[in-house]
């Protein structure tokens, strides 16, 4: 059976803690409550494809594996790239395709007061602090901040989490292996709420993964860059760090992610099982365990039994095998 690693090290800066003992994050209740409990994290840019069912039925499998819960939560904190209507319509095609979430679905937009008030903790603990700087300004160290060189005061400047030399955070991933960080060098400070107000994505998937007492992030291996800062803000709000696995990504002939390609089609959810049996088979599972399931009940179940989580391909230089998806040449990375 899947066991998750979950013997994460994270190496502490050469500086004051982080962690605040007194900040307990709240697990939001729920009936049934299990230990284990994985989710799915769509962003409502677009249809639901080949690339984010991967995710999906990917960490929905690894969650039933573990005889858990799995949760949807919409993120839809940009909302200069939101398609309208696409949040609804991924939820749609996740109910046809017999991926339901075991509890109510959450968007990240009704959920600003959770973030301003971890925000304000930083704050008050001079662990963030507001920049002025713009992209141009740092253009000079490539993007990374290290101190503010920022030519003008800003109306509304951005808020970063300080990030002091020798901030340094390693972690096991239950399917890349072993991962380090150098966060300062090859991060700096980065952004918790942007200029514009919007919240940034670290700061608003820590706060919900913690609120809704996630055990388990299974996502897609383009995120495990992002990893260890948020490691590093869950130890800075003294909040939980979950187990991490990140997946085979699903590239198009060119090598680009399925989301940044140009046939990215969405699902067709009147037709389910072939966009299911492809998914299963990116996964590294046996295709012969899905034979002679004509339904997506009896499909689903039959894999419940056959998953084999070991399978699962990992490598950041992947070799490629190609399969067909409405008539488009992709590739996963294994």
């Amino acid at each position: 059976m899947w066991q998750a690693r979950r013997d994460f090290k994270v190496i502490p800066p050469r500086r004051r803690t982080l962690v605040n003992p007194s900040i307990q994050s709240p697990a939001a209740p729920t009936p049934g409550d299990r230990s284990h409990r994985g989710r799915f994290a769509p962003s409502p840019t677009g249809d639901l494809h080949a690339g984010s069912l991967l995710a999906a039925f990917g960490s929905w499998l690894l969650a039933r594996a573990a005889h858990g819960e799995w949760w949807v939560r919409i993120e839809d904190i940009d909302p200069a790239r939101e398609v309208p209507g696409a949040a609804q319509r991924q939820l749609e095609a996740l109910a046809a395709l017999g991926l339901h979430p075991d509890a109510a679905v959450v968007r990240q937009s009704g959920r600003g007061l959770l973030y301003q008030r971890a925000l304000e903790q930083l704050l008050d603990a001079g662990l963030a602090f507001a920049c002025h700087c713009s992209r141009t300004d740092l253009a000079a160290s490539g993007g990374i901040h290290r101190r503010c060189v920022g030519r003008r005061q800003r109306r509304n400047p951005s808020i970063r989490l300080r990030v002091l030399p020798g901030a340094q955070c390693s972690f096991i991933d239950a399917i890349q292996g072993p991962q380090s960080q150098d966060v300062a060098a090859e991060v700096g400070d980065f952004v918790l709420r942007r200029a514009d107000g919007h919240w940034a994505y670290q700061l608003a998937v820590v706060v919900d993964d913690a609120a809704q007492g996630i055990t388990e992030v299974v996502r897609g291996a383009d995120l495990l860059d992002s990893t260890p800062r948020q490691i590093l803000l869950q130890h800075a709000l003294g909040m939980p760090t979950p187990a991490y696995a990140h997946l085979p990504l699903l590239l198009d002939a060119q090598g680009r992610k399925l989301s940044k390609s140009g046939p990215a089609h969405p699902l067709d959810p009147t037709d389910p099982l072939p966009a299911l049996r492809n998914a299963w088979r990116v996964l590294g599972q046996d295709p012969r365990a899905l034979l002679g399931r004509h339904d997506v009940t009896s499909l689903l179940q039959s894999a419940r039994s056959a998953f084999d989580a070991v399978r699962i391909p990992a490598g950041q230089q992947p070799a490629r095998r190609t399969f067909a998806a409405h008539n488009e040449s992709f590739t996963a990375a294994e």
